[in-house]
């Protein structure tokens, strides 16, 4: 089988070329246009978009990009956030914060998308930087941070919120963060925790769910309390972020690895798992972690490297990147029953043909209960596709664009996001018209359906 490796000193997710299978239904190509909006050029600018883009109100979108920008090494630069506002039938990018590096107590390498508090503040994470001591390679990364960006007039203001010191607190956050209603943020670190053997022990432990609470007085600290440390055993191993609420406050979310075995790897054991956090029942209490699925890969779906997201009577929906009788994902559906079991059922399996593989993003719905995706591999030119599934009970599978890899972008893996025409945007981690990266250094596109 193929190995999904964890985060290396290439700082990403990677996941092998997979062979083919067809289950369900048989992927369709739909007719829709795709524009890029932004083409990365691997300068100041940034490159190598980590997650997806968010609006605000007046229509302009943000996001980050994982390198890039005019600090630390010339080579890859620490990352920035950055806005794309519409002007004149285009977009134009401006970088509203470009990270400083671990030397500077500040982030490096944001790894994931961001979201907006009321007030219309950005927070995210990046997954190295920060005050803390972390050795990757022998050299002191830092153990990544949670960030805040406070707009003030036309420029933005960062503070560091909190910075991880790599040991049951917590190493490499990465994916979004969620707000409770009490303003409270919830994330996940790939590693720490202090429990379990992770990436042949490279980076320590296996993982954490976080809350980061902000100041009780104007002026004080956010505090971070270890919500659940993961152990690489039948919990779970490296859990991804984009965690989700239902009614009742109780948190759900997914890990790569761990669960169980049958998918070894050098990050963990096990294919992965999709999971809840009950909150305490008494103030001070623990939360309670249980395993609502363990997937098996053979046949099933296999690590699965984003969150998952609520449809109808309380089903969850997500991707694994690997899994299905080919080894090539699938888009799962987890359904409650009595006794508190959970039932799985793929929606669609890939081939790792014209529909695409490695699904690596979450999942959106829109209001006639189709799904939509990205396929990070895969498509006609093997660079990527974006994807429909639905609508129920049929759940048939449309490729709506494949990237080629030039000009148009190559390698989606981040979710997707509807403007109120129904358009998608997305980003690719590569391809685009920028000459400042091997491959391209990624883009910022629209489809239309």
């Amino acid at each position: 089988m193929s190995k999904l490796r964890g985060f290396s000193a290439v700082h990403r997710l990677a996941v092998g070329t997979l062979v083919a299978l067809l289950m369900l239904a048989s992927g369709a190509q739909g007719s829709s246009t795709e524009r890029v909006l932004y083409s990365f050029q691997g300068g100041n600018d940034g490159a190598k978009p980590a997650g997806g883009v968010l609006f605000d109100k007046a229509g302009n979108l943000y996001g980050t990009t994982s390198s890039g920008g005019p600090n630390c090494s010339k080579e890859d630069g620490c990352g920035t956030v950055y806005q794309l506002t519409p002007q004149g039938g285009g977009w134009t990018e401006t970088v509203l914060y470009a990270f400083m590096g671990k030397s500077q107590n500040d982030g490096n390498f944001p790894n994931g998308g961001l979201v907006f508090d009321q007030d219309g503040n950005l927070y995210g994470v990046t997954g190295y930087g920060g005050s803390g001591n972390c050795v990757l390679v022998e050299e002191d990364v830092g153990c990544g941070t949670v960030f805040e960006l406070m707009p003030n007039g036309s420029t933005w203001t960062e503070t560091i919120l909190y910075s991880f010191q790599g040991g049951k607190d917590g190493y490499l956050p990465v994916g979004n963060l969620t707000f409770d209603t009490k303003g409270n943020l919830y994330g996940a670190t790939f590693f720490g925790g202090g429990y379990g053997v992770c990436d042949q022990g490279i980076y320590p432990y296996c993982g954490t769910i976080f809350e980061l609470s902000p100041p009780t007085h104007k002026g004080g600290a956010w505090t971070e309390k270890v919500l659940h440390s993961f152990k690489n055993g039948a919990d779970g191993a490296n859990p991804n972020g984009g965690l989700v609420f239902d009614a009742e406050g109780v948190l759900y979310g997914t890990t790569v690895y761990g669960g169980g075995k049958g998918c070894n790897s050098d990050a963990g054991d096990g294919c992965g798992s999709v999971f809840q956090l009950k909150p305490p029942a008494r103030k001070g209490g623990s939360w309670i972690h249980t395993v609502l699925y363990r997937f098996k890969a053979s046949g099933d779906g296999g690590n699965p490297a984003a969150g998952v997201i609520f449809g109808q009577k309380g089903a969850l929906y997500g991707t694994t990147a690997t899994g299905g009788q080919g080894e090539s994902g699938t888009v799962f559906q987890l359904k409650p029953k009595r006794g508190g079991a959970w039932s799985e059922t793929i929606l669609y399996a890939l081939t790792d043909g014209n529909d695409g593989a490695d699904p690596m993003a979450g999942l959106i719905f829109d209001n006639e209960r189709n799904l939509y995706g990205t396929a990070s591999m895969g498509g006609a030119s093997h660079r990527g596709t974006v994807f429909q599934v639905g609508p129920p009970p049929t759940w048939t599978y449309t490729v709506l664009y494949g990237f080629t890899g030039s000009s148009d972008g190559s390698g989606p893996a981040a979710s997707l996001i509807f403007d109120g025409a129904g358009n998608l945007y997305g980003t690719t981690q590569y391809g685009g018209g920028g000459q400042g990266c091997y491959g391209g250094c990624g883009t910022v596109f629209e489809v239309t359906p």
